[in-house]
């Protein structure tokens, strides 16, 4: 029997993801929001509170919410009212990248951690805050009027503090991050259009550009969506703009593409199953073990070469979420298999037993390293992998475990 199948490995999962909540608790800033956090899971509190953990730190204690762990309800709330408050810019709209005690360190309006705004405010609504929905709907309207180009069928990059000046750069990451977020907030507000705009950015991302580079994505381009393939050539090891085809996001829009899938049902376009297949073909024979080292290369060139071949947590956890996605959509064997097989590398080598949660981050010899990330600034990627296996591929997360479809 498949592990994906088995009461036992779903016991497994259960423990791991209870292990990566109670790590997480340290995070809580006292100033607001959630810290960054070090190796052995003490937050960096002289640093500047960030939008995107504070947002995913608060998705993920939603989640924890959702499964029943007491304690979670009260983080919730810590981060919704951070999101709410010192994070927000009462005056311009949306939210800083980052803050401190004094105000905004970083006062620009990045897509990217504006979509996990989404995110955070979607699943905090599902655990019931009371406070969530209308943080929802505020963050929907900044998206849908800054953020979203209605020519492009995409989202910008960035705006300055007062949404005057717009970033000439654009990218695949904000728009993978808005699927994610779309998909959830369509869930959670019944309305439709998140979950079209969701199947319009993938559309043009999977549909028309994928294949055109051989299933190897072009992540970054100019103002009218030229692609820019030697972006960052000089800084290839960048955590969020790094040169090349980035591994990982092969396997999370491959996923992204089977949620996208499921939720739109009958009237889902068959090229969202096949674009799911070729990226994650295309990201493991890439990406895995591509050095003679087990392990995901974290970027190639455009001919497949390992680029950066440090390994990121995040990386092995949208693997193992692919492949058992991959597995509930088709039924192949060889996705199972998969599954098993990079789970016992996470558990062999990415698993910090001693300090908790997972090693953000292994060089080439699969040794803790701190080339691209320093810390565990989060548990947004691990957590997902433990309920990905054991939840349907549509509703998103947080909704199914609030509609109690979690597999036990």
């Amino acid at each position: 029997m498949p592990w994906q199948t088995q009461p036992a490995h779903r016991r497994w999962l259960e423990r791991e993801g209870d292990r990566l909540l109670d790590f997480a608790r340290a995070a809580r800033h006292p100033d607001g929001g959630f810290a960054w956090l070090d190796d052995q899971g003490l937050p960096r509190l002289d640093q500047p509170v960030e939008l995107w953990i504070t947002c995913r730190m608060t998705h993920v204690f939603a989640l924890g919410q959702l499964l029943g762990r007491p304690g979670n309800r009260q983080l919730v709330d810590h981060g919704v009212r951070a999101l709410l408050g010192p994070l927000r810019d009462q005056v311009n709209g949306g939210w800083y990248t980052a803050v401190d005690a004094a105000g905004p360190t970083d006062p620009n309006k990045q897509t990217y951690a504006h979509a996990f705004v989404v995110l955070a405010a979607s699943s905090a609504a599902r655990s019931g805050h009371p406070l969530a929905r209308q943080l929802l709907d505020d963050a929907l309207e900044v998206m849908d009027t800054r953020l979203w180009s209605e020519a492009d069928g995409m989202v910008v990059d960035a705006f300055d503090e007062t949404f005057t000046q717009l970033s000439p750069y654009r990218g695949l990451n904000a728009n993978m991050h808005t699927v994610e977020a779309f998909l959830a907030a369509s869930d959670v507000t019944g309305d439709r259009i998140w979950r079209d705009r969701a199947l319009r950015i993938s559309e043009r991302v999977l549909n028309a550009q994928a294949p055109q580079s051989n299933w190897r994505l072009v992540e970054h381009f100019d103002a009218t969506w030229q692609p820019l393939a030697d972006y960052n050539i000089d800084q290839p090891a960048d955590p969020f703009r790094p040169y090349g085809a980035t591994v990982g996001h092969g396997l999370e829009w491959s996923r992204l593409a089977l949620n996208l899938r499921a939720a739109h049902g009958a009237q889902a376009p068959d090229w969202l199953l096949t674009a799911a297949v070729r990226l994650f073909d295309r990201a493991v024979g890439d990406g895995w073990a591509a050095d003679g080292q087990p392990g995901f290369v974290y970027t190639t060139d455009w001919d497949g070469k390992p680029v950066v071949r440090h390994r990121m947590h995040w990386v092995a956890a949208e693997a193992t979420a692919a492949a058992a996605s991959l597995y509930r959509a088709t039924g192949e064997q060889r996705f199972a298999q998969l599954y098993e097989l990079w789970w016992d590398h996470i558990d062999e080598r990415m698993r910090d037993m001693v300090g908790g949660s997972w090693w953000h981050e292994l060089d080439e010899l699969n040794q803790p390293s701190a080339r691209v990330w320093s810390g565990k600034p989060d548990v947004y990627h691990a957590l997902q992998a433990t309920l990905v296996p054991r939840l349907p591929l549509s509703p998103t997360l947080a909704t199914a475990l609030h509609a109690g479809l979690l597999e036990e």
